[in-house]
C-alpha cells in the first residue's frame, strides 16, 4: 500500500516495517524513495522510545531482536488494520479498490490464481495483486510474518498463527500422453508403477515425502528417472515421452482440457492417494475486503479445479 495512505498511524512504525523486510537501512530508503539518514533517524527515535535496539547489525545485514520481533508483531497488526480501514473506506465510496499481496507455488500459478485474477479484474478493475512464487516451507512464514494476505500451498503443516480459509483435496495420480498404454486405465495402484519410467517430484514440493513414503512401501526404487522443481519441467518430460509423472492434476489443467496429456489417480488398499490444498491467512490480523474477495474467488476455483 502506498506510504500516504498509512500517514493515519506513525510514519516510524511504517519506517521499521520497511527496514524489516528489506533487511538494510539502504534498501529500505531506496524502497522509500527517502534518504537512508532519515530512515535511521526513524529508527533510533523507536530504539530510544523502548529503550532497547531493534536490530543486530550484521555484516549481511540487519536481523531483528527479541524486542524487534515483539515490536514487529505489533506493527503487521496495526498495518493490515489500516488496510482494512481504507478499503472500508473505498467500499463506501464505491471504489472497490485495494492491494492483495498473495504467496503460492509455481504449479498453482498455470490455472488457479491467474483465472482468479483476471475474474476479480473484470469485477473490480482497481484491485492490484502482487503475487510472489515461494516454496511451500516458505509460505506460512511470509503469511505470519505480514508479507503476504494470502497464502496458497499444498501440505501446509497446522501451526497456531496460521488460519486456514478452505482446504480442498486433489487427487494424486499418474500424469501420461495420451497414447501411453496406462492413459486407458481408470486408476492406478502403486504396483502399475514398477516398471515405468517415473518423473517424480524434488523436495520442494510438499507431495515429495508423500510419494517417497508410498514407493518405498511398495519396496520400489524411490528414485525417478528424473526428479525435477517445476510442474511445467514434468509435463514436458511427459510430453516428450520421457515417462510419467506423479503429481495431482493442478497445473496441468489446459493440457489435460485439450487432450495433451491424461491424469489417471492413484489408489492404494482401495483408497484414493490425495494431496490437500489450503488456502491461509494470518490468525489474529482480519483481512481487508480486497483480500477478502479474493480469498473467495480462488476458493471458487480450487473447488472447480478438483471437482473435474
Amino acid at each position: 500500500m502506498a506510504e500516504n495512505r498509512l500517514r493515519i498511524h506513525a510514519s516510524s512504525l511504517y519506517y521499521f516495517d520497511t527496514v524489516r523486510t528489506a533487511g538494510s537501512i539502504r534498501e529500505a530508503a531506496r524502497r522509500l524513495n527517502i534518504a537512508s539518514s532519515a530512515v535511521n533517524r526513524q529508527i533510533l527515535a523507536l530504539e530510544a522510545q523502548i529503550n532497547a535496539p531493534l536490530f543486530v547489525r550484521l555484516s549481511s545485514g540487519l536481523r531483528l531482536t527479541p524486542e524487534g520481533e515483539i515490536l514487529s508483531q505489533h506493527v503487521i497488526s496495526v498495518l493490515r488494520d489500516s488496510e482494512r480501514v481504507y478499503a472500508a473506506f473505498d467500499a463506501l465510496k464505491g471504489l472497490h479498490s485495494g492491494h492483495v499481496e498473495v504467496v503460492t507455488l509455481e504449479g498453482i500459478c498455470h490455472h488457479i490464481v491467474p483465472a482468479s485474477i483476471v475474474s476479480m479484474n473484470k469485477r473490480f478493475p482497481r484491485l492490484t495483486v502482487g503475487i510472489s512464487i515461494s516454496e511451500t516451507e516458505n509460505v506460512p512464514r511470509a503469511v505470519i510474518n505480514g508479507d503476504a494476505h494470502l497464502g496458497l500451498a499444498f501440505e501446509v503443516p497446522p501451526t497456531s498463527r496460521l488460519k486456514r480459509l478452505a482446504n480442498v483435496s486433489f487427487p494424486l495420480g499418474g500424469l501420461v500422453r495420451p497414447d501411453s498404454p496406462m492413459a486407458r486405465k481408470k486408476s492406478l495402484s502403486i504396483s502399475d508403477l514398477r516398471d515405468i519410467p517415473l518423473i517424480l517430484p524434488k523436495r520442494n514440493f510438499a507431495n515429495r515425502v508423500q510419494v517417497r513414503n508410498l514407493l518405498y512401501d511398495a519396496s520400489i526404487a524411490d528414485r525417478g528417472q528424473v526428479e525435477a522443481g517445476s510442474v511445467e519441467l514434468m509435463k514436458q518430460l511427459v510430453i516428450r515421452g520421457l515417462g510419467m509423472a506423479i503429481m495431482t492434476r493442478v497445473g496441468s489443467e489446459q493440457d489435460l482440457s485439450a487432450g495433451r496429456l491424461v491424469h489417471i489417480p492413484l489408489f492404494a488398499n482401495r483408497k484414493p492417494i490425495t494431496s490437500h490444498l489450503g488456502l491461509y491467512a494470518r490468525e489474529d490480523t482480519a483481512l481487508p475486503l480486497a483480500a477478502e474477495a479474493l480469498a473467495s474467488n480462488i476458493i471458487d476455483l480450487m473447488k472447480s479445479v478438483s471437482t473435474k
